[in-house]
């Protein structure tokens, strides 16, 4: 492994540590990561074979006595001074075969400890101890649709459903020809003689540009608010949704 770049260094520790589910579980693709970068730092380190060993050994007891004991911030700072006492540097002549790093390698150590692990020790507490691997964040609808005409049930009640899905799904188009068959059924011979009456006058005569841009202003006005006054509320409503869907979500 001390020849491999950093992808065949995270294979061969994959393949070692049998996780075979990077893509889906985030507690298998974290743990890989904390062990590719400890050996990356210790390569750079120009550690011995035996330093090595030791400093990988040293890794994964720190996540055990964390996964398996429980072990707290301080338990585990405590623990790991009482085996650099014995791995590390010693002032007896009688240990000294038992020395694995210097006293600037263990330091080193340490310090490499201190970032990696022991800042973000409460993240790892709840890698470990958490019951939910993964929280989900969605929301699924399933609308099922009465066929608008020729079924053998009624329509749904348009109060019953928003004006989008009625209109799109339920509500049948109207066709020009039933359009114009209602207004000749509303209107009479009198209007009918009316209107041809008036069909060859200009509807815009005594109208200046003026009059008829200030008329287009204020119906483009009153349409504009109307719109934005719909988006608001929408937008309203699913920022209230998302509120108290983040919610739960944090109480659960």
């Amino acid at each position: 492994m001390l020849a491999e770049d950093v992808d065949g260094v995270q294979q061969k520790l994959k393949k070692f540590l049998n996780f075979k589910n990077l893509h889906t579980c985030l507690k298998e693709d974290i743990l890989l990561d904390f062990y590719v970068s400890g050996f990356l730092w210790a390569r750079g380190m120009d550690f011995s074979v035996i330093q090595y060993s030791k400093f990988m050994t040293l890794l994964d007891m720190l996540l055990h006595n964390l996964r398996t004991l429980h072990m707290s911030l301080e338990d585990s700072i405590k623990w790991l001074g009482e085996v650099m006492a014995e791995i590390g540097p010693s002032h007896s002549q009688k240990n000294e075969e038992w020395n694995v790093f210097n006293i600037k390698q263990a330091n080193a150590v340490i310090d490499y400890l201190k970032i990696s692990l022991f800042q973000h020790y409460k993240l790892y507490e709840f890698l470990f101890y958490s019951t939910r691997e993964e929280i989900v964040i969605g929301t699924e609808q399933v609308l099922e649709v009465v066929k608008p005409s020729g079924g053998l049930f009624p329509d749904p009640l348009e109060e019953g459903i928003s004006f989008d899905i009625y209109s799109t799904f339920i509500e049948p188009p109207l066709t020009l020809d039933t359009e114009m068959k209602g207004l000749d059924q509303e209107q009479g011979p009198e209007e009918s003689q009316s209107e041809a009456n008036t069909s060859d006058v200009d509807p815009l005569v005594g109208f200046t540009t003026k009059d008829i841009k200030a008329v287009l202003g204020q119906v483009t006005d009153d349409i504009l608010i109307g719109i934005q006054t719909e988006i608001n509320e929408k937008l309203q409503i699913q920022e209230e949704a998302f509120n108290a869907r983040i919610e739960k979500l944090k109480k659960a």
